[in-house]
């Protein structure tokens, strides 16, 4: 499991969690704690920069909030974000500079670096977004099993247990996910990998790849 380990996956220069997430060495391992430490980071956060618009919920005074969003705490909004109408973040989310979050898009228990786009109903649960990652109008992280059993991170040669009941995706940074794809649990997308549209995804998917279907995932290397 070495291409799924935080050091492969993310840039944590482009991210307020850093401090947080060099602590662990997979990211889902991060999932449980989210909550606790936006409640520690927010009381050091700068005035000057952040607001606090409520209990134990920061939005930088550089971002953009549609007065028709619904913000829940634990809730930290980075500088130059932008949260658009309707979207509804649950708690539990750090949400990067710059990034997009959409119209209808729903966030909760979730860390999206800088410059993520989940821009047009998203649904993102107990997932980590990288650096850039991109998710298309519709596609989704299904956070939790049908037959509610912890889920298993599974590689082609490799099994990784969890101990996670809810675990959305990973994906790495300058991950493109194709609109109206839906990242099963589990799911681990490595850095710079594309999916395409309408694609169901389970699994560990490699860096530098693109997702055809689950039989045909090619290097981009090989076109």
């Amino acid at each position: 499991m070495e291409q799924c380990k935080i050091s492969n996956m993310y840039t944590l220069e482009e991210t307020i969690a850093k401090d947080y997430l060099v602590q662990f060495t997979y990211p889902w391992e991060a999932l449980a704690g989210i909550g606790d430490y936006i409640k520690e980071l927010g009381k050091t956060l700068n005035p000057d920069v952040y607001e606090q618009k409520d209990e134990d919920i920061w939005v930088a005074k550089s971002a953009t909030v549609a007065p028709t969003a619904c913000l829940n705490g634990p809730l930290i909004i980075d500088e130059n974000a932008e949260i658009r109408h309707c979207a509804f973040i649950r708690g539990n989310a750090i949400v990067g500079k710059g990034t997009v979050v959409g119209n209808s898009t729903e966030l909760k228990n979730v860390i999206l670096f800088n410059s993520v786009q989940v821009p047009h109903y998203n649904y993102v649960g107990d997932s980590i977004l990288g650096y850039k990652s991109h998710m298309g109008a519709g596609s989704i992280t299904s956070n939790v099993k049908s037959d509610k059993t912890l889920v298993v991170v599974k590689s082609a040669d490799e099994k990784m247990e969890t101990g996670r009941k809810k675990f959305g995706a990973m994906l790495g940074d300058f991950v493109e996910v194709g609109c109206n794809s839906v990242l099963n649990p589990g799911t681990v997308i490595g850095p710079h990998t594309n999916i395409y549209p309408l694609s169901p995804v389970r699994g560990v998917v490699p860096a530098h790849s693109i997702y055809k279907n689950k039989n045909e995932i090619v290097s981009k290397a090989e076109g």
